[in-house]
């Protein structure tokens, strides 16, 4: 994806979170911690806020790739800094920030993928659980391990019960044992597992079939999905019928019916 790259785009190669965008509007923000397993400092939080801050003010953005350079994806916090400063109003400072962030990386109104090797502990399983998306290399290993150091993983514990099963969720959390990229998959926790040489192919795939259909189809979905989860059915129902007769005003949907009853390619 980078051999389109908008050159004006370069940015500090030691940033601790890489910003690309390339001609289509695919961004890919590469956690850039390595030495670290890509641990969430307080200042890779703040590169990630501000860079979901500028994909989201970005019209021509279409999707996000969320990869991680070395061989881990992310291992959660950095618990050097933590233990530095151990105050209560640290860390409430501290877990609101990432909140924040994992909460603004889902409103976003493009879908993001999680490209992921290595391991995503903790925070960082919590980090693929809050991606729409996510590709793991086949030997990827998935941990809410907090438990094992005493402290229970309870803010990705939100982000991981939204996506596996309750059972499998909490045995995750009070076990801090470690899944396997497949069992990951086969839990929902993330969408193909790919031999680790295949995953940025795999992801490409992804990328392609999103960036064909029209954002603001996407947009409005994405919104959609995710409201209608934390309401009652009758509710989900009223905010989807909503959402789908303002989608079906939208040009792109009209051209996209018109050209199936013609039998042709939509024009968009």
């Amino acid at each position: 994806m980078n051999d389109r790259l908008d050159p004006a785009l370069a940015q500090d190669p030691n940033a601790p979170v890489r910003y690309e965008r390339d001609a289509r509007g695919v961004v890919t923000l590469t956690l850039n911690r390595p030495q670290a397993f890509n641990a969430l400092s307080e200042a890779m939080l703040a590169a990630l806020q501000a860079a979901v801050e500028r994909v989201a003010a970005d019209e021509g953005a279409r999707v996000v790739v969320l990869a991680a350079e070395g061989k881990a994806f992310c291992a959660g916090h950095d618990l050097k800094e933590m233990r530095a400063e151990p105050s209560l109003d640290y860390y409430n400072r501290l877990f609101a920030q990432c909140g924040r962030f994992m909460m603004a990386l889902q409103a976003l109104p493009v879908p993001v993928i999680a490209q992921v090797q290595g391991i995503a502990t903790a925070a960082g399983c919590q980090l693929v659980a809050m991606c729409d998306l996510a590709v793991s290399a086949r030997d990827a290993k998935f941990a809410v391990s907090g438990v094992n150091l005493g402290l229970f993983c309870s803010t990705p514990s939100v982000a991981l019960s939204r996506n596996l099963g309750r059972k499998a969720a909490f045995e995750m959390l009070v076990t801090g044992a470690f899944i396997s990229a497949d069992e990951a998959k086969a839990q929902g926790l993330v969408n193909r597992v790919v031999d680790a040489a295949d995953v940025p192919a795999e992801v490409a795939k992804l990328v392609d079939s999103i960036v064909a259909k029209p954002r603001v189809a996407i947009a409005a979905g994405k919104g959609l999905f995710y409201r209608q989860l934390e309401v009652g059915m009758a509710a989900a129902y009223e905010d989807a019928a909503r959402t789908m007769a303002c989608n079906m005003m939208d040009p792109s949907a009209l051209e996209g019916v018109q050209a199936f009853i013609d039998k042709r390619q939509p024009n968009w």
